[in-house]
């Protein structure tokens, strides 16, 4: 077993990323705003109203900022239902663990215990994709409930397949029997497909989100970005310090997974997840505020993947840790990047959707504070 020296060094490390960060961005974004909001809600006096004061900064984008996606407004509502459903299972799973409830010496309890939370929070992911694609709008309703309810479990399930076959033609005990297959089909068709439907009834049947300020008929020009606030970069600052607070633990975890050994300090888990969480979110915002400043209202995706981008982080990082493992045949490296690619793409999702919200709820407070003629 680790010490738990190693877990409270780490956790020390990870809190110290998270105090700055805050730090910085209260800094940041107090002293900014409180100017901003100083600026846009005074009165004009005589003589600028005569010189005609040109407005500047992010109340320019006022009339555009809550517009919706300009690409695929259905995956972007998707993909926040599926992110808003990874997010409660982790939750729920991780705080089960740390209360006792599943022994991580019987392996099953655990995955089983995921994949229930996972069917059962459904109807989150179907009231989140609802709630969103009719704030932005959209007519085919049939269809985005439907994406949710089959595109991730989709793309799982079928890799899940093609690593069950490679597990088979090696003769591995692994491989899973075509009974569990069947009890897996029922899970998510008996079950979590009509939770999915359930949640997005109730998601239509709500008003679409309210925004502080009206939206224009026609888009305004976005003036020419400067370089740090193009997608590269945003995506290599933005998860690298969510990545760099959480990483210690995700090396036990990673352990524990590939090296077989036991990781049972889940209540460090829920602390290192939450400083993922946080920081992510923080980290997100910082950009958003920087992009709105730059006139640039397209925030939907780029918070999506600045949120998520910790979870390419980790993909990157199971290329460094895979040099551990003794690998020597194909099935090896097929089912470790298999599995590799299916933890990061629900991490990108998970932090994804953490972004868009936190960015939703920071940009309806800031318009909602100002005056607008």
């Amino acid at each position: 077993a680790i010490p738990a020296k190693v877990h409270w060094l780490s956790i020390a490390n990870s809190l110290v990323i998270v105090i700055v960060l805050s730090a910085m961005i209260a800094a940041i974004l107090v002293r900014n705003l409180r100017r901003d909001f100083n600026r846009y809600n005074r009165l004009a006096t005589d003589e600028e109203k005569a010189e005609d004061m040109e407005e500047f900064g992010w109340k320019l984008v006022h009339a555009d900022v809550f517009r919706p996606p300009s690409f695929s407004p259905l995956l972007m509502s998707v993909c926040c239902g599926t992110g808003a459903q990874l997010l409660c299972m982790a939750v729920l799973t991780i705080l089960f663990s740390a209360m006792g409830f599943l022994s991580p010496s019987n392996r099953g309890a655990l995955i089983m215990a995921q994949l229930l939370l996972y069917v059962l929070m459904g109807s989150v992911a179907g009231y989140v994709t609802s709630r969103l694609y009719k704030t932005f709008k959209g007519k085919s309703w049939q269809k985005a409930t439907a994406c949710v309810a089959f595109g991730f479990p989709g793309i799982t399930f079928a890799l899940f397949l093609i690593m069950n076959i490679v597990a088979l033609s090696q003769g591995s005990s692994d491989a899973v029997p075509p009974l569990t297959m069947v009890i897996l089909l029922f899970l998510w068709f008996g079950i979590s497909t009509p939770l999915v439907f359930f949640g997005a009834y109730f998601g239509y049947k709500q008003e679409a989100i309210e925004f502080p300020v009206n939206t224009s008929s026609i888009p305004r020009q976005i003036p020419d970005q400067p370089w740090f606030m193009g997608l590269p970069f945003t995506l290599a600052v933005g998860g690298i310090l969510p990545f760099g607070a959480c990483f210690v633990e995700l090396y036990f975890i990673l352990a524990s997974v590939w090296m077989d050994q036991y990781y049972y300090v889940f209540a460090f888990l829920l602390l290192v997840f939450a400083i993922l969480v946080i920081t992510a979110a923080e980290i997100t915002v910082l950009f958003n505020y920087f992009q709105l400043c730059g006139e640039n209202y397209h925030w939907w995706w780029r918070s999506f993947s600045t949120g998520g981008s910790t979870g390419l982080y980790v993909f990157l990082y199971s290329f460094v840790y895979f040099k551990q493992l003794e690998a020597n045949s194909l099935a090896t490296y097929v089912l470790y990047f298999g599995y590799m690619g299916l933890a990061s793409l629900g991490l990108f999702l998970m932090t994804g959707f953490v972004g868009v919200t936190t960015c939703l709820i920071f940009n309806k407070t800031i318009f909602g504070s100002i005056k607008i003629d």
